[in-house]
């Protein structure tokens, strides 16, 4: 696992504008309401993007739930009572210190400016407010009228539905610890200072584990959890170089963990974090049985113990991990003379696996080359394109991901044949379109 010392990748500034700009131009994301302006800090994912999103999520998915049997899945609501967030805690401590510029009357959060003393907007000394908490939940209203008795929040995670679902869970599964509830959704965070293009937004998405165990196997579950995670990043192609695992230090830990690492990605800005792995203790149940009057516990029929289950936490943001996929991925190299634009994609994130392009838009190629089309598209997801010349559509390709290209020309009329072209090595292989599907289905 790579580490500072061993590490000697240093941060590439330039390769955030790139990739925004390759965002934006190929419709991977685009500003939300943008005909309006803008509204900072949320983003809509375009036609490439949300492939790409979904392929994310369906790789996390495929490794935590299906390829599984001690994992189940779960989709909470996104609304709940304030009683949900009292008892976990987030009313009281979901906060961010706050503190306003009076130079320049710009606003940050205390615990990440780096001189506590200097504005690092305008540099003014010694001209900050005091700091007052400031709490990142979304509330809101269920009803007509807007009272305190109507209040309801936004989840800020989806852990706590997991949490106040375990029992049902246990019944209906039948699982018994060591198990755990999975969940993809939608989380909302007020954030003071949202920025770095998707990586911290408003509305985002999260891939959450809440894995219950015996309290005396927490310690080796974490270390196996943190483990794993950190392979899944590798599994996909991020390399190891711009990968690390950063062990959070006694005063960053959260009241309730015991011990929690951080999966880092070395963004242009420097590593941050993509994922978190928590040892959250029997914290979580506890105050839900305490809040609630329901107890949250296991009871071992074969001993006759009964006992809270302890919580390994496994957190990811889907939406930064993605972006941080396409910078690992994103590559240029020269080729005859011309910067050749390539995103690396591992096939399985790729938005699309397989483009079929006739070579021109010859009428005569056209039902061949749909009937190409027809064949792949109930295997793979897949593209048509019959625009501009084949060396600006290949271009194009490379540059969105594709893996293979699949090309129908004149020949095929013939010989009832087309050429597969490979986005690394730009290799082309001549196959019949009878064998077509089961050939890229074994280079994918």
């Amino acid at each position: 696992m790579a580490d500072d010392e061993g590490n000697p990748e240093q941060p590439d500034s330039g390769l955030f504008d790139r990739i925004v700009n390759l965002s934006r131009r190929r419709g991977f994301v685009f500003p939300s309401a943008e005909i309006y302006g803008g509204f900072r800090s949320t983003y809509d994912y375009g036609p490439l993007g949300a492939l790409m999103l979904r392929n994310v999520k369906a790789a996390w998915w495929r490794s935590m739930v299906q390829l599984r049997d001690d994992v189940v899945g779960l989709d909470a609501a996104i609304l709940s009572p304030p009683a949900v967030w009292e008892a976990s805690g987030h009313l009281q401590n979901f906060t961010d210190p706050l503190v306003d510029c009076r130079n320049c009357n710009e606003r940050f959060r205390l615990d990440k400016l780096d001189d506590v003393h200097t504005c690092p907007n305008c540099g003014a000394k010694n001209s900050f407010t005091d700091p007052r908490q400031f709490n990142l939940m979304f509330k809101t209203y269920a009803g007509p009228i807007e009272e305190s008795a109507a209040e309801v929040y936004l989840r800020p995670e989806t852990a706590q539905g997991m949490f106040l679902n375990f029992n049902n869970v246990l019944t209906t599964s039948r699982k018994k610890p060591p198990f755990g509830i999975a969940q993809i959704g939608k989380a909302f965070r007020n954030e003071i200072t949202p920025g770095n293009f998707v990586f911290r937004t408003r509305e985002f998405e999260v891939m959450e584990l809440e894995y219950f165990v015996p309290p005396a196997d927490a310690a080796q579950w974490y270390e196996y959890w943190t483990g794993e995670r950190y392979r899944w990043y590798l599994d996909l192609g991020m390399p190891e170089s711009k990968l690390r695992l950063r062990p959070h230090d006694p005063d960053e830990l959260s009241h309730y963990s015991s011990g929690t690492s951080d999966v880092e990605f070395l963004f242009p800005w420097g590593w941050d974090e993509l994922e978190g792995i928590a040892n959250r203790g029997e914290y979580d149940l506890t105050q839900h049985t305490k809040h609630s009057g329901e107890r949250l516990e296991y009871f071992d029929q074969a001993t006759g113990e009964r006992y809270v289950p302890h919580v390994i936490e496994p957190a990811v943001g889907a939406t930064r991990t993605m972006m941080a996929f396409l910078m690992a991925a994103y590559d240029e190299e020269e080729v005859r003379g011309e910067t050749r634009t390539v995103l690396r994609l591992d096939p399985r994130l790729s938005p699309y696996q397989v483009a079929v392009l006739p070579l021109s838009r010859n009428e005569k190629l056209s039902p061949i080359a749909r009937d190409v089309l027809h064949r792949l598209q109930p295997h793979l997801m897949t593209e048509y394109d019959e625009t501009q010349s084949i060396g600006r559509r290949y271009r194009r390709q490379d540059e969105i991901g594709t893996p293979l290209c699949v090309t129908v020309d004149f020949e095929s009329l013939d010989d009832k044949a087309v050429t597969i072209r490979q986005r690394d090595t730009m290799e082309q292989t001549r196959v019949p379109i009878e064998d077509l599907v089961g050939h890229v289905q074994s280079l994918l």
